[in-house]
């Protein structure tokens, strides 16, 4: 311990003689540190724990329901009882589904967002009640609209109720509903969707009296539901997805209205469909690994810098080795300098990530669910930290260990140095190699990011996002049924038509390029006979009249929706131009038959394509539905507001208008159309923004190196310079030796990192948009750049090399 100690205050010593050297690699440390640390951070609250506060997590299990085409689908409630009751391998089976309710009184209201569970939820998920109980045997049955009961989250229990503990017992108002409070969630516990955060639970059965329209659960075509399941221990996810698989057929010969062609799959939790991990997954793991390679060019900038150091303490290392030192001593001394650079730039980096951490949530677009997402730092991030310092000042610091210990270091004393320095140079050089070949791969990556985002900003959705301005309408929360519901859309309507401003205004269940996916019916259509394994099931939309003119959807054919198509006159439906060539030929379809939810629906009319779901997607089929014949009151819709200028200026007045009308049906969520599918190219926008700034980074450092070699391959061969220069070379000559010699490190980085790209960039791929991993302009752009980026960083060390003075330079040596 104590040499240890000798070590340290030495090293800090030594340290002291060299402040810039040591503030220059401290700091360009920290923060490869604290990119690394940041990216951990996310990886870990994202993808390696995504359910907190969950017991024995690595048990869990998503339920998914297959359809014929390979799609996974969510399921119905008696679905969910068959697995429950009748999977040997599961010790318990849980269903949810996220809903968002009013809570309030009949003057003031607020949204919040439940998760409604069966009652067995928590028993099965191991999670204790930090106040209170949890749902007992009672309320676990599957009688529906019988237990009027909620359990707080911690966080709403602190943040609403102060975490006043006589909350137990006290009436909550919920979709003008009165719920008991009967406890609060531990704080740690989140829900089970991974980065969303819920404000309550209530129990699943009372879906039909917080919606207000007819119970779902009874039925096994409708599903809406998420289910997971915990695997008994000793269980192999194989073996239990092979009895999943067999309850999903047997299901299918006793239901084949509802489930024929249905399977069923269990996956990991880490590979849920429901959740923030589905999205950012990809980017995060990308985002990893070009923070390892700016971290890596870091520490090949300061090992070039210790390299230059040690060669400049030759005579120092030379005395100690004589004065009797062993080599393992030096070897530890230099370790030691280099294990207190990376604790100082660890400690440093973790204050830096502290501040980065919560920067992404700042870069997701708009979205009406509560997102949380890592914010702060905690003791996994601060070992990480710690580990990455380590194991950081270990790689840069080795080789100058090793070449500062040298026996050889004796002979290198005297005024012939020149095999020293050579050795030197040839590794600084291999470190230069090195970082240009990294850096060439963070460079394409930022490049092909940069194109995707820019091809995807600039496609045409097939509808104008201009000037719209979107609000969410759930009449449920004010406890309205499908009559009083629509007579609210109408007065809002009415309202809203009359703010100066508007020029247009209508509704839609869903909105495309948006997160939630959409809806569908399992469709039969008049003269079409789908292949053997062909998805019938096709995405839909609940839509009011103008809504095309609203969104500049072009009509083909047909008429539009009308105030005349309610429940009292035939099923009208619009198709798009996909769907009218599939199933009807292409030939005039207005008038012809298809059939959803057991009825015969009319063609009225067709519309141009358009994008839904995503902006890559291929044209498929899509279908309209007049909002007044197919309207509950659990249907949530979207208010459309087409205004003559800034849709956000009449946002206020359209939120006043909706007040007035009923102050009851939260309003606080407005965005505009543009903003809301932007989703849709998200994950290209924050690839892009982040891989430019690592991108950027990685350039800049090799940018760095470079120039410290070549400034460093200058000094060591001034006296060769000196002779050519009093031989008669030029300036010019000299020149091109010099940035002869750059070019040439370059050229063998960007040759290296022309294969570490070919093999990295495939894993961009599900991010890229119209663009393929090795484009030519990203590629080329990158590597033009990187000689550029040489030449600029050799030419001033060139032309201090033409300056020299031959007399002085012969003289010095």
């Amino acid at each position: 311990m104590d040499r240890l100690l000798q070590d340290v205050r030495y090293a800090f010593r030594m340290l002291r003689k060299a402040p810039g050297a040591t503030a220059v690699a401290v700091l360009s440390l920290a923060l490869g540190i604290a990119i690394n640390t940041t990216v951990f951070g996310w990886v870990r609250g994202i993808l390696l724990n995504p359910q907190p506060g969950v017991a024995d997590a690595s048990r869990l299990v998503t339920i998914e329901t297959i359809a014929p085409s390979g799609t996974m689908i969510d399921n119905s409630f008696p679905d969910y009882q068959t697995f429950r009751d009748r999977m040997t391998l599961m010790s318990g089976a849980i269903a949810f589904k996220e809903r968002p309710l009013g809570l309030g009184s009949e003057s003031v209201t607020e949204r919040v967002w439940a998760l409604m569970v069966t009652g067995n939820y928590f028993d099965v998920l191991g999670v204790r009640p930090a106040l209170g109980r949890f749902f007992e045997d009672a309320e676990q049955s599957d009688t529906l609209d019988a237990h009027p009961v909620a359990v707080l989250s911690h966080a709403m229990w602190t943040a609403r109720f102060h975490a006043d503990p006589a909350i137990l017992g006290r009436t909550l108002v919920l979709n003008r509903h009165q719920y008991t409070v009967i406890g609060v969630a531990p704080e740690n516990f989140l829900g089970t969707i991974t980065g969303m955060r819920f404000d309550l639970y209530v129990p699943l059965t009372m879906q039909a009296s917080l919606t207000g329209s007819g119970s779902w659960l009874t039925s096994r075509g409708a599903r809406p539901l998420y289910l997971f399941g915990r695997l008994k221990p000793g269980v192999s996810l194989e073996r239990a997805r092979g009895e999943a698989a067999s309850l999903a057929g047997a299901m299918a010969a006793e239901f084949p209205q509802t489930n024929r062609g249905l399977s069923a799959t269990l996956l990991p939790m880490a590979e849920a469909r429901r959740g923030v991990q589905t999205d950012i997954g990809v980017l995060l793991k990308v985002l990893g690994a070009v923070g390892a390679i700016v971290l890596l060019i870091v520490c090949a900038n300061v090992a070039n810098l210790q390299l230059a150091r040690a060669t400049a303490r030759r005579r120092e290392m030379g005395i100690r080795l004589g004065l009797g030192a062993s080599r393992g001593a030096l070897i530890r001394q230099m370790l030691t300098e280099g294990l207190v650079v990376g604790l100082m730039s660890g400690a440093l980096g973790v204050l830096i990530s502290a501040w980065l951490i919560d920067s992404l949530r700042l870069l997701l677009p708009f979205v009406e669910y509560p997102i949380v997402l890592p914010s702060s730092i905690r003791g996994q991030e601060l070992l990480f930290a710690v580990g990455v310092s380590i194991a950081a000042s270990m790689l840069f610091a080795a080789a100058p260990a090793l070449r500062s210990s040298s026996s050889r270091i004796v002979e290198a004393m005297n005024a012939g140095r020149q095999t020293d320095d050579a050795r030197t140079s040839r590794l600084g050089g291999v470190l230069v190699v090195c970082q240009v070949a990294l850096a060439l791969a963070a460079v394409v990556s930022a490049g092909l990011l940069v194109r995707s985002f820019d091809n995807a900003r600039r496609m045409n959705p097939g509808f104008n996002t201009s000037n719209v301005l979107l609000t969410g309408v759930d009449v449920s929360t004010a406890g309205y049924d499908r009559a009083s519901g629509l007579g609210y859309l109408d007065r809002v309507q009415a309202r809203v038509r009359a703010i100066p401003g508007v020029r247009q205004v209508a509704f839609s269940e869903d909105v495309p390029l948006g997160f939630d996916g959409g809806s569908w019916e399992d469709l039969s259509i008049d003269g079409y006979v789908p292949g053997p394994n062909e998805n019938m099931k096709v995405y839909r939309n609940l839509v009011s009249p103008g809504y095309f003119d609203l969104m500049g959807i072009r009509r083909v054919d047909g008429r539009d929706f009308t105030d005349l198509d309610t429940r009292e006159t035939a099923t009208a439906a619009i198709v798009n131009q996909t769907f009218a060539r599939r199933y009807f030929g292409g030939a005039s379809v207005v008038g012809r038959q298809i059939v959803a939810f057991g009825r015969p629906i009319t063609v009225v009319g067709v519309v141009a394509d358009s994008k839904y779901h995503a902006l890559s997607e291929p044209a498929e089929p899509y279908f309209y539905l007049p909002l007044r014949q197919t309207f509950s009151a659990s249907t949530g819709v979207a208010l459309h507001v087409r205004t003559e200028g800034d849709a956000l200026a009449v946002a206020p007045l359209v939120r006043e208008a909706m007040r007035a009308t009923d102050p009851f049906v939260p309003n606080d969520l407005s965005t505009t159309l543009a903003s809301y599918t932007s989703a849709a190219y998200f994950m290209q926008r924050i690839a892009a923004s982040l891989l430019s700034i690592l991108g950027s980074l990685a350039l800049l450092l090799s940018a760095i190196g470079l120039y410290s070699v070549m400034a460093y391959n200058v000094a060591r061969r001034r006296r060769e310079i000196g002779v050519r220069l009093a031989l008669g070379a030029t300036g010019g000559q000299i020149l091109r030796l010099v940035v002869g010699r750059g070019l040439g490190l370059v050229g063998a980085g960007l040759l290296a990192g022309a294969l570490l790209t070919v093999v990295g960039t495939r894993a961009l791929s599900s991010l890229l948009f119209g663009v393929s991993p090795l484009d030519a302009a990203a590629v080329g752009g990158a590597m033009a750049l990187l000689v550029g980026i040489t030449l600029l960083a050799s030419y001033v060390p060139a032309r201090a090399a033409t300056r020299v003075d031959p007399v002085s330079a012969l003289r010095a040596e």
